[in-house]
């Protein structure tokens, strides 16, 4: 898996045109991956279903912007987060993460489902990046890793809230 791999420092890109497609079960584990993201992350769809997602988590992606993702999809609300995905070589690439929760026809959620696309390189370099990185640099200062999510959480919900937005909005805003 991809966290017994090195990184390479190496970025890696898919085409304008390309959408990522995934879907879990309601802990995450992947039920269905397109041959985009088995392309992009360089595995084959065995080596992918059953897998818990996180097997292409990056370690420099703030674990505070997934707490903020599970948090808003298992309260059945959908969201949209930059996400930077290790490759099974160690190589990396960023996307823009669109999350739903995938519900039966009761109306219940039974999984979740995520497309992504090619993010705009200037909100990377210029907001995107320099925030991960903060919010990964108070996170990694913590004790445990439990202690430094919930710093990295704060951090987060502290800016939203000086800037007055809740974080979808404040992505939104990004793109506009």
């Amino acid at each position: 898996m991809a966290r017994d791999t090195n990184l390479t420092g190496k970025e890696v890109f898919f085409d304008q045109n390309e959408l990522i497609v995934s879907k879990t079960d309601l802990k995450g584990h992947l039920t269905y991956t397109n041959d985009v993201f088995l392309r992009m992350a360089g595995y084959t769809e065995d080596e992918c279903i059953g897998q818990p997602h996180s097997m292409i988590r990056h370690p420099e992606m703030p674990r505070a912007i997934f707490a903020l993702l599970w948090e808003d999809i298992q309260a059945g609300r959908e969201i949209f987060a930059y996400v930077m995905n290790r490759c099974k070589n160690g190589d990396h690439y960023w996307v823009i993460a669109h999350v739903t929760p995938s519900r039966d026809g009761s109306g219940s959620i039974v999984g979740y489902h995520s497309n992504r696309r090619v993010p705009d390189r200037h909100i990377l370099d210029g907001t995107i990046i320099p925030l991960y990185r903060e919010i990964l640099g108070v996170e990694q200062a913590s004790r445990n890793r439990k202690d430094g999510m919930t710093a990295g959480l704060d951090l987060v919900k502290s800016k939203l809230a000086d800037a007055g937005m809740e974080y979808d909005k404040y992505i939104a805003m990004l793109a506009a």
